[in-house]
């Protein structure tokens, strides 16, 4: 694709009933954690016709960020993969909003929206509504031949399209990598829930509190996000480095050694995150996560 997404699938845009009754019993298990705001706006979340009045076709694109280069030193704290470049957030906005005035400009008057991974649109139950890959184990949307390591961008358009195929079928099989792997036991011992309140992306990305000693010295060197599940998912072994500029890490980031994030200074935090998601948790916040690291 001209402006760098890998796949695209459609769907209609309709109630997503059954997901509506899952995501209802995991708040109430209180897998959210302290994310109060996944059960903000539960009849938006579950219906994009309440989020795009008209709504009738949700356009799923899947936007590769694997890495080419890791980062250099073993015993450095660790960062996910997605949070090396620019934040995905500004990056696939803007190439939403490009594809959103092509389709204006190729169709005429189209009512819609983007949106990544900044409202409540349930956006991997719409990639396999849209036949992009199934949900695996570790509860993250997996394609054949691809694996997992993509970040997921909607168009909510009332511009009615032909759906794609039925939802793909699950390959996960009798696999239990990524549930055994987990430090924390985030993942069902069945697979395909997650107790985000354990999850490692979740406490040191989203919890704004001290982090639970219980989990000190036992995130395995994640200072910013998790990737353990998808590092063992054999499915990412068909992994291949994206070709985005913007997801090019800062020179110096991939170099650093564990001395270097351990004395990091708020002047080189601010110069190496200046456009990372990883600002998200601020300086203090990232010091806090190296802390409960135990290093």
């Amino acid at each position: 694709m001209r402006l760098g997404f890998d796949f695209v699938g459609f769907a209609k845009a309709q109630a997503l009933d059954e997901e509506a009754r899952r995501l209802e019993e995991w708040l109430n298990r209180g897998y959210n954690g302290k994310m109060s705001y996944m059960a903000n706006h539960f009849d938006l979340r579950t219906d994009p016709t309440k989020l795009v009045p008209g709504a009738k076709t949700v356009i799923v694109l899947m936007h590769n960020y694997f890495p080419k280069e890791e980062q250099a030193d073993p015993s450095a704290p660790k960062l996910a993969r997605y949070a090396f470049g620019e934040d995905y957030h500004h990056v696939l906005k803007d190439k939403l909003k490009s594809l959103l005035q092509f389709i204006r400009e190729n169709i005429g008057e189209v009512d819609g929206r983007c949106f990544v991974d900044s409202a409540p649109v349930m956006e991997r139950e719409w990639a396999k509504r849209a036949g992009l890959g199934w949900t695996g184990k570790n509860t993250l949307l997996i394609r054949p031949g691809a694996g997992s390591y993509f970040f997921l961008a909607e168009l909510i358009l009332d511009l009615e399209l032909a759906p794609d195929q039925s939802p793909m079928h699950d390959h996960c099989g009798t696999c239990r990598r990524c549930i055994e792997a987990c430090p924390t036991e985030a993942i069902s011992p069945t697979g395909y829930l997650l107790d985000a309140s354990k999850c490692i992306s979740y406490l040191t990305i989203e919890l704004r509190e001290e982090i639970p000693a219980e989990f000190h010295g036992n995130m395995q060197g994640w200072a910013f996000g998790c990737d353990i599940c998808q590092e063992v998912c054999p499915w990412n072994r068909f992994a291949k480095p994206n070709s985005e500029p913007a997801f090019e890490p800062h020179p110096d980031l991939l170099a650093m050694k564990k001395s270097d994030w351990v004395e990091m200074t708020e002047e080189v935090f601010q110069k190496i995150f200046k456009k990372s998601a990883v600002k998200r948790t601020k300086f203090e916040g990232l010091k806090r996560n190296i802390q409960a690291l135990k290093l």
